[in-house]
Protein backbone atom coordinates (compact mmCIF):
# COMPACT_ATOMS: atom_id res chain seq x y z
CA UNK A 1 0.00 0.00 0.00
CA UNK A 2 1.65 3.33 -0.93
CA UNK A 3 0.99 6.31 1.41
CA UNK A 4 1.42 10.24 1.71
CA UNK A 5 3.24 12.47 4.04
CA UNK A 6 2.37 16.25 3.84
CA UNK A 7 4.29 19.06 5.67
CA UNK A 8 4.44 22.64 5.19
CA UNK A 9 6.54 24.88 7.09
CA UNK A 10 6.92 28.86 7.21
CA UNK A 11 10.81 30.00 6.96
CA UNK A 12 11.76 33.59 7.87
CA UNK A 13 14.25 33.44 5.28
CA UNK A 14 14.65 34.27 1.22
CA UNK A 15 14.33 31.45 -1.15
CA UNK A 16 18.07 31.20 -2.03
CA UNK A 17 18.83 30.91 2.29
CA UNK A 18 16.33 28.10 1.90
CA UNK A 19 17.38 26.36 -1.41
CA UNK A 20 21.14 26.58 -0.29
CA UNK A 21 20.12 24.76 2.99
CA UNK A 22 18.07 22.10 1.87
CA UNK A 23 19.62 21.45 -1.60
CA UNK A 24 23.26 20.10 0.47
CA UNK A 25 22.82 16.33 1.49
CA UNK A 26 25.59 17.62 4.41
CA UNK A 27 22.52 19.47 6.45
CA UNK A 28 20.21 16.14 5.84
CA UNK A 29 21.78 15.01 9.19
CA UNK A 30 21.47 18.16 11.04
CA UNK A 31 17.70 17.53 10.54
CA UNK A 32 16.93 14.42 11.69
CA UNK A 33 16.64 12.78 15.13
CA UNK A 34 20.52 11.32 16.54
CA UNK A 35 18.85 8.09 17.47
CA UNK A 36 18.56 7.58 13.44
CA UNK A 37 22.49 7.49 13.14
CA UNK A 38 22.09 9.30 9.61
CA UNK A 39 25.52 9.43 7.93
CA UNK A 40 26.06 11.48 4.46
CA UNK A 41 28.33 8.40 3.08
CA UNK A 42 29.11 10.53 -0.40
CA UNK A 43 31.79 13.15 0.10
CA UNK A 44 29.78 16.32 -1.11
CA UNK A 45 31.44 19.73 -0.51
CA UNK A 46 28.74 22.34 1.62
CA UNK A 47 28.58 24.36 -1.55
CA UNK A 48 28.37 21.47 -4.49
CA UNK A 49 25.24 22.01 -6.54
CA UNK A 50 22.37 19.70 -6.47
CA UNK A 51 21.31 18.63 -9.71
CA UNK A 52 19.44 15.61 -11.61
CA UNK A 53 21.32 12.22 -11.37
CA UNK A 54 22.73 12.86 -8.38
CA UNK A 55 23.52 9.75 -5.99
CA UNK A 56 23.35 10.31 -2.85
CA UNK A 57 24.72 7.16 0.06
CA UNK A 58 23.40 6.95 3.83
CA UNK A 59 23.85 4.91 6.32
CA UNK A 60 20.51 5.13 8.60
CA UNK A 61 18.98 2.88 11.23
CA UNK A 62 15.38 3.77 11.57
CA UNK A 63 14.49 0.66 13.21
CA UNK A 64 15.83 -1.37 16.62
CA UNK A 65 19.23 0.61 16.13
CA UNK A 66 19.88 -1.55 12.54
CA UNK A 67 22.01 0.06 10.28
CA UNK A 68 20.97 -0.17 6.65
CA UNK A 69 22.44 1.55 3.40
CA UNK A 70 19.91 3.68 1.16
CA UNK A 71 21.13 5.50 -1.79
CA UNK A 72 18.39 8.14 -3.60
CA UNK A 73 18.95 9.89 -6.55
CA UNK A 74 18.17 12.84 -7.46
CA UNK A 75 15.25 12.79 -10.36
CA UNK A 76 14.25 16.21 -10.51
CA UNK A 77 15.91 20.11 -10.13
CA UNK A 78 13.64 23.39 -10.47
CA UNK A 79 16.40 25.61 -9.18
CA UNK A 80 15.12 27.93 -6.46
CA UNK A 81 11.35 26.38 -6.51
CA UNK A 82 11.79 22.39 -5.62
CA UNK A 83 13.67 19.19 -6.02
CA UNK A 84 12.66 15.51 -5.85
CA UNK A 85 14.50 12.67 -4.57
CA UNK A 86 14.03 8.90 -4.84
CA UNK A 87 15.19 6.28 -3.20
CA UNK A 88 17.12 3.87 -5.79
CA UNK A 89 18.30 1.36 -3.09
CA UNK A 90 17.41 1.13 0.74
CA UNK A 91 14.50 0.01 3.54
CA UNK A 92 11.44 1.43 1.31
CA UNK A 93 9.67 -0.44 -1.66
CA UNK A 94 8.96 3.37 -2.64
CA UNK A 95 9.92 6.57 -1.42
CA UNK A 96 9.14 9.74 -3.60
CA UNK A 97 10.10 12.93 -1.60
CA UNK A 98 9.35 16.43 -3.63
CA UNK A 99 10.35 19.38 -1.98
CA UNK A 100 9.03 22.71 -2.60
CA UNK A 101 9.96 26.36 -1.81
CA UNK A 102 7.68 29.42 -2.40
CA UNK A 103 8.38 32.64 -2.04
CA UNK A 104 5.73 34.92 0.11
CA UNK A 105 5.49 38.28 1.84
CA UNK A 106 6.98 36.28 5.56
CA UNK A 107 9.50 34.80 3.37
CA UNK A 108 9.69 30.86 2.01
CA UNK A 109 6.88 28.48 2.62
CA UNK A 110 8.23 25.37 2.31
CA UNK A 111 6.53 22.00 1.52
CA UNK A 112 7.57 18.24 1.90
CA UNK A 113 5.58 15.66 -0.02
CA UNK A 114 6.50 12.11 0.25
CA UNK A 115 4.77 8.93 -1.43
CA UNK A 116 6.49 5.75 0.03
CA UNK A 117 5.60 1.96 0.18
CA UNK A 118 7.13 -0.75 2.24
CA UNK A 119 7.81 -3.63 0.65
CA UNK A 120 6.45 -7.93 2.09
CA UNK A 121 2.57 -6.82 1.07
CA UNK A 122 0.61 -7.27 3.97
CA UNK A 123 3.37 -7.93 6.42
CA UNK A 124 4.17 -4.36 5.14
CA UNK A 125 0.99 -2.65 5.82
CA UNK A 126 1.46 -4.44 9.52
CA UNK A 127 4.76 -2.89 10.11
CA UNK A 128 3.27 0.23 8.56
CA UNK A 129 0.69 0.73 11.51
CA UNK A 130 2.46 -0.49 14.54
CA UNK A 131 5.75 1.22 13.91
CA UNK A 132 6.81 3.18 10.38
CA UNK A 133 4.11 5.53 10.26
CA UNK A 134 4.61 7.09 13.58
CA UNK A 135 8.77 6.81 12.83
CA UNK A 136 8.37 8.51 9.85
CA UNK A 137 5.92 11.33 11.48
CA UNK A 138 8.17 12.12 14.38
CA UNK A 139 11.46 12.27 11.98
CA UNK A 140 9.54 14.94 10.40
CA UNK A 141 7.77 16.55 13.69
CA UNK A 142 11.50 16.60 14.73
CA UNK A 143 12.63 18.17 11.53
CA UNK A 144 9.97 20.77 11.96
CA UNK A 145 11.65 21.66 15.63
CA UNK A 146 14.91 22.26 14.58
CA UNK A 147 14.40 24.45 11.36
CA UNK A 148 12.15 26.25 13.63
CA UNK A 149 15.18 26.85 15.47
CA UNK A 150 17.16 27.72 12.73
CA UNK A 151 14.79 29.89 10.79
CA UNK A 152 12.19 31.05 13.16
CA UNK A 153 13.75 31.92 16.33
CA UNK A 154 15.10 35.81 16.92
CA UNK A 155 18.21 36.69 18.04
Amino acid sequence: MRYQLYREQQLNCDRETAWMFFSSPNNLAKITPKDMGFTVLSGFNDDDAIYEGMLIDYTVSPLFGVPLKWQTKIIQVDYLVSFTDFQEKGPYKLWHHRHEFLSNEKGVLMKDTVYYELPFGFLGTIVHVLLVKNKVKSIFDYRHQVLEKMFNSKP
